[in-house]
């Protein structure tokens, strides 16, 4: 993989680890994070530090992925999706001073090989999304979703068994 640093691009990618043949479309913001071969990114995503995608992915346009997720090989992101990774999120702390990193911790999210995530959809910190899943358009995950089922809604819920 390649270490790539632009710092005057109109897309900002600064210390980002790229794979062969990965395609990032403009107006894309990531930092510190990978990006593994075969990978596309589509335009206005943010992919933060410590964030890693896999291999042969396709991330939408308009998907916010944060630090602390983990993106397997395979695997599909639809638009406007947005990963979370904090249970308490608050702009202060109790004293009334802004909070650091260091008031905070980043709880991972791991979406397995082959999974797809459709369109809008909001998934929650601490979320396994299982392999070869499939989440529905606009749904909210609030729970771990197993191997090779479908789940949509708000909040989701199994929807059926995928059969091969």
């Amino acid at each position: 993989m390649e270490l790539i640093n632009i710092e005057n691009d109109c897309q900002c990618l600064k210390n980002v680890t790229v794979g062969i043949n990965v395609r990032i479309f403009n107006f894309v913001n990531a930092y510190g994070c990978t990006i593994g071969d075969n990978s596309k990114v589509g335009a206005f995503v943010e992919i933060q530090k410590g964030a890693f995608i896999g291999k042969n992915c396709k991330v939408s346009s308009h998907t916010f992925i944060c630090e602390g997720v983990h993106i397997a090989d395979n695997v599909f992101i639809g638009h406007n999706v947005s990963f979370i990774n904090d249970k308490y999120p608050r702009s202060v702390n109790n004293d009334g001073n802004p909070q650091t990193e260091e008031d905070w911790e980043v709880v991972p999210t791991y979406v397995e090989k082959g999974a797809s995530i459709g369109t809008s959809t909001t998934i929650l910190c601490g979320i396994r999304i299982g392999e070869n899943s499939i989440v529905g358009a606009g749904s909210v995950v609030t729970r771990n979703i197993p191997p090779n089922e479908i789940w949509a809604g708000n909040p989701a819920k199994k929807i059926r068994s995928i059969t091969k």
